[in-house]
């Protein structure tokens, strides 16, 4: 009955509301992108432009941007139907999964997957449909920290670079009580300004989830 469903669609939205941070750090690529923004401030040796909350605010927007058409179908084939009294919450649930599934499976590393399989004593799965959610959660962290890792390694060698090439400038020449960091961030600004960086920086990470 339409009716009978209604308290458990208030309590799988409280439950739902109360997981969201949980959902946004372990099963979006909001971990990824906020690691690579992290990096690229200390690249850049700014330590507090853009601000913490600027880097959250421009990971939520761009991890909604990813996640829109995700979340699209999760609503239409599960919170819909579970609204409309045709399916119970533990169904909505099971339905509401396999999106995600197959986001998170599209980018967790193999490698990633099979130490949790063994951590977990589970049998090897035949496809990665087979793969549990108990092993696929960390495995998808896990994978999104490593590829965070690297995109902002790769991001931080061009201005170590020119740290590097400033501060033996700085020492030839007997400028020893001028910090190279002062003459080395405004370069690193105007190095990043002349080749667009946040509109490279962003097309890069548009791209790595395509």
């Amino acid at each position: 009955m339409p009716g009978e469903s209604v308290p458990w669609s208030i309590i799988f939205t409280l439950t739902a509301l109360t997981l969201i941070p949980s959902i946004l750090m372990c099963m979006t690529p909001f971990a990824r992108l906020l690691i690579v923004f992290h990096f690229l401030r200390q690249a850049l040796g700014l330590q507090t432009t853009p601000s913490n909350q600027t880097l959250i605010g421009l990971s939520l927007i761009l991890t909604f941007f990813l996640m829109q058409p995700v979340a699209t179908e999760i609503y239409q084939d599960a919170f819909v139907p579970m609204q409309g009294g045709q399916i119970t919450a533990l169904e909505a649930v099971d339905r509401g999964e396999l999106p995600l599934r197959h986001f998170m499976s599209h980018y967790v590393r193999e490698k990633d997957v099979s130490l949790f399989i063994e951590l977990a004593h589970e049998p090897r799965p035949a496809t990665m449909d087979d793969v549990s959610m108990r092993v696929l959660l960390p495995a998808y962290i896990l994978s999104e920290l490593k590829a965070g890792f690297q995109i902002g390694t790769v991001l931080f060698l061009p201005f170590l670079i020119v740290d590097m090439v400033v501060a033996s400038i700085t020492t030839s020449v007997g400028m020893l009580q001028l910090p190279p960091v002062v003459i080395s961030t405004p370069l690193k600004l105007l190095l990043f300004l002349m080749v667009d960086g946040w509109h490279l920086l962003i097309g890069s990470l548009m791209r790595s989830f395509h």
